[in-house]
């Protein structure tokens, strides 16, 4: 077995994760390996059920996976211990939600340095500036999530992923409560991040036009890696979604219980 390559952000190897037990189980990852480039931009994307959620949580370590490794940077957080775990996390992963995730009583600026709050760490304040600056919300610091639309709310929640200069950023469909103007301003964002700071970032997504601001997608069905594409455009990932039985806009989705978001 190799040992970690230096330039990796994240790898995962073979990971397994199951959910339910008996008849009831569900396989949501069978044998998932991947690698994260350091300073890049990849898309996760594949049919619902095919376990996309499931890996990036597994990979940010919100979630453990039943067997397999992964590592962040050169540390293995398989078996790292809880307390250990969340000051990594805390300290070297920032994680976008699709729901934003903002506390309402908090202004802008408290909701982008609170993860440093917690920890009791002064932010760098000339990354923080960076930060503040490339999202576009120097004016709107003093602002609550309540006064803010839905695009400024996600940058929100973008800084504050990016506020500890973290090694790697996962996005779990970080455009789906937005609108298409919105989205286009969240996503052009996250690729300056890895341009611009040399960021890595993961995102899970569904939308081939968001999957096309990445640099490489990595395809998932039925809990395996189902192939892989580089510089991706709007077209190819369609068709290779379609190659994977997603059904496209119009077509007819088949209820699939309890498999949502996995």
């Amino acid at each position: 077995m190799r040992g970690m390559a230096a330039e990796a952000a994240a790898r995962a190897e073979n990971l397994v994760r199951r959910y339910g037990s008996g008849q009831a189980a569900v396989t949501a990852l069978d044998g998932v390996s991947v690698e994260i480039p350091a300073g890049s931009f990849t898309a996760v994307m594949g049919p619902s059920g095919s376990g996309k959620s499931t890996l990036l949580h597994c990979m940010a370590g919100l979630d453990t996976a039943d067997s397999g490794r992964v590592w962040i940077g050169g540390e293995e957080i398989t078996l790292m211990p809880d307390r250990q775990l969340t000051r990594l996390r805390r300290d070297r992963v920032g994680f976008v939600f699709q729901a934003f995730n903002l506390l309402p009583v908090l202004s802008a600026a408290g909701n982008i340095t609170l993860p440093l709050d917690i920890a009791g760490r002064d932010p760098d304040r000339g990354w923080l500036d960076t930060v503040v600056e490339a999202v576009g919300l120097a004016g709107r610091l003093s602002h609550r999530p309540g006064e803010l639309s839905g695009g400024q709310q996600q940058r929100v929640a973008i800084a504050r992923a990016l506020a500890s200069r973290p090694a790697i950023v996962f996005a779990d469909e970080p455009t789906g409560n937005l609108d298409s103007r919105s989205s286009a301003e969240v996503l052009g964002l996250l690729r300056r991040c890895v341009t611009e700071f040399g960021q890595t970032v993961v995102m899970v997504t569904h939308d081939p036009a968001a999957a096309a601001y990445s640099q490489r997608v990595v395809f998932l069905a039925d809990g395996r890696i189902a192939g892989a594409l580089d510089e991706p455009v709007r077209e190819t990932v369609l068709e290779r979604m379609s190659a994977l039985g997603e059904p496209q806009p119009g077509e007819e989705v088949p209820g699939h219980p309890g498999l949502a978001g996995v």
